[in-house]
């Protein structure tokens, strides 16, 4: 039986394994690759950041993370609380795939979110994702665009 649990302190290891298995999944990357200085921020950003992760468990061994990161922007007349969020490392092992466990993540964010007073989320997604997340409501963004000006690395 799948459990779902918010992520607190005491699961911080656990939310930085499954984001860098996750990572080494989509960039096709060893999980090494993603420790130190990355690891360290992520590491800060989980214990200091506007957020929650909500993490699946089979047992003992977690099986599935996604996270909600909030942010507050100056108000709109289609958001008038300026509060939005961003979903991000919406992840589930591949053993546990196709399962509803993801939708079921994504439902407690939501919930949480409209708490919150949020009236918008956004989030980027993978090929693979976009089916849940269409499904779930999400659509083309018609309201912005975006500037990437990160810098450019070579993979």
């Amino acid at each position: 039986m799948i459990t779902y649990r918010k992520a607190d302190s005491g699961l911080l290891e656990t939310v930085l394994k499954m984001r860098r298995e996750m990572l080494a999944i989509i960039y096709g990357k060893n999980e090494r690759e993603f420790e130190g200085e990355f690891t360290r921020l992520s590491s800060e950003y989980f214990t200091n950041g506007d957020q929650t992760t909500v993490l699946a468990f089979d047992g003992e061994r977690a099986v599935g993370c996604a996270t909600i990161c909030y942010i507050t922007l100056m108000p709109t007349f289609d958001h008038p609380t300026g509060k939005r969020a961003h979903i991000m490392n919406v992840y589930t092992n591949v053993d546990y795939r196709r399962r509803g466990i993801a939708r079921q993540m994504m439902g407690i964010l939501f919930d949480e979110a409209k708490e919150r007073g949020v009236t918008y989320v956004s989030l980027d997604a993978t090929e693979s994702g976009r089916p849940l997340y269409k499904s779930l409501g999400f659509g083309e963004n018609k309201e912005n665009m975006g500037l990437d000006l990160a810098p450019k690395t070579n993979n």
